[in-house]
């Protein structure tokens, strides 16, 4: 780590626009929610979202208003850029993120979790909040527990919503490029404080197919390349004419020790009338530094998230400075 500046086409890369919420809910009775609650969020908004906008009987392939739904365009917006290996039917503007892994809930009890929101995606703030505000009335998971929506609140804590009122010069639409830029000075003070390694904590199951294979194991090599393809799609997204970057040239740091555990997520979609299962990875991993470049892109992943199943807040982890001794 050498200095805290990018050059012009990391900024350029990076300049993706985004937004990012921080919820809290308190329930209005006792229940009890799944270990993993992001999958229960994402489909309790997806459902409130198609009762109060679809008027096609949620025939979505048939819709001749499919071009012009609000639905289709908050949850699976359509790109600028079209990357050949995306398939139109990609979750790209929006991330869920709930780290409260409770299971029982009492009356009064509080959850917190997060939405980022990507591109042009922003603009719909007053939709995906209506759609929390209906599925308040209507109760979430299995048990459908009601909640009422305590407070918004942007990056800097900031009051978004209060009572009943809604401000939205607090609604803060950043830059990837910034938030990589912040994260740089704080790892840079870390390793002045004598950490010299890089911890890597995935603080949600990645699920990443590298070389025609799921990956069992972490492995850096891999992550880095899954950071350039997620930053090269967000760039899609926004209209950046950018090429994709292959990761030639990247020196990829040796891992010091790696740690990990398999992770099965159980979902219903509603959509498609089916149970599934997710399936990822957690855990973590240890590397020497890396280079300036690779290091900025891997902050920029802490952000967006990587690998499949993203809008359900898999690929998230954090970065950390840390003593061999440490380990």
């Amino acid at each position: 780590m050498h200095s805290c500046t990018m050059d012009s086409k990391e900024q350029d890369r990076l300049s993706v626009r985004y937004v990012k919420l921080h919820f809290a809910i308190e329930f209005i009775e006792d229940t009890v929610l799944p270990v993993y609650k992001v999958s229960a969020i994402r489909g309790g908004m997806g459902e409130m979202l198609l009762r109060s906008h679809c008027i096609r009987n949620r025939n979505c392939e048939q819709c001749d208003f499919r071009n012009e739904c609000v639905v289709q365009r908050m949850m699976y917006s359509k790109m600028e850029i079209q990357p050949e290996f995306m398939t139109s039917g990609d979750s790209v503007g929006y991330v869920l993120e709930c780290e409260d892994y409770r299971e029982e809930f009492s009356a009064g009890d509080r959850l917190s979790f997060q939405l980022l929101l990507f591109g042009k995606t922003i603009v719909y703030f007053s939709l995906f909040l209506d759609a929390f505000f209906r599925l308040g009335l209507w109760g979430i998971g299995k048990y459908g527990s009601k909640f009422s929506i305590v407070s918004i609140q942007n990056t800097r804590k900031e009051d978004i919503l209060r009572g009943n009122d809604i401000n939205l010069s607090r609604y803060s639409v950043q830059t990837i490029e910034e938030y990589v830029k912040y994260r740089l000075i704080q790892l840079e003070r870390e390793k002045k404080e004598g950490n010299e390694l890089l911890r890597f904590r995935f603080r949600s199951p990645l699920t990443l197919k590298y070389q025609g294979a799921f990956l069992r194991e972490f492995d850096l090599g891999a992550i880095s390349k899954a950071v350039l393809r997620r930053i090269y799609i967000l760039d899609c997204f926004e209209g950046i004419d950018l090429p994709l970057l292959s990761g030639e040239g990247l020196e990829i740091p040796a891992i010091k020790e790696e740690r990990h555990r398999n992770a099965k997520i159980p979902r219903y979609s509603s959509r498609q009338d089916s149970k599934m299962v997710l399936r990822g990875i957690e855990g973590e991993m240890i590397t020497e530094c890396p280079g300036q470049e690779l290091l900025s892109f891997l902050i920029a992943g802490e952000l967006i998230h990587i690998g499949k199943n993203t809008s359900f807040g898999f690929g998230r982890y954090r970065l950390s400075m840390q003593k061999e001794t440490d380990f």
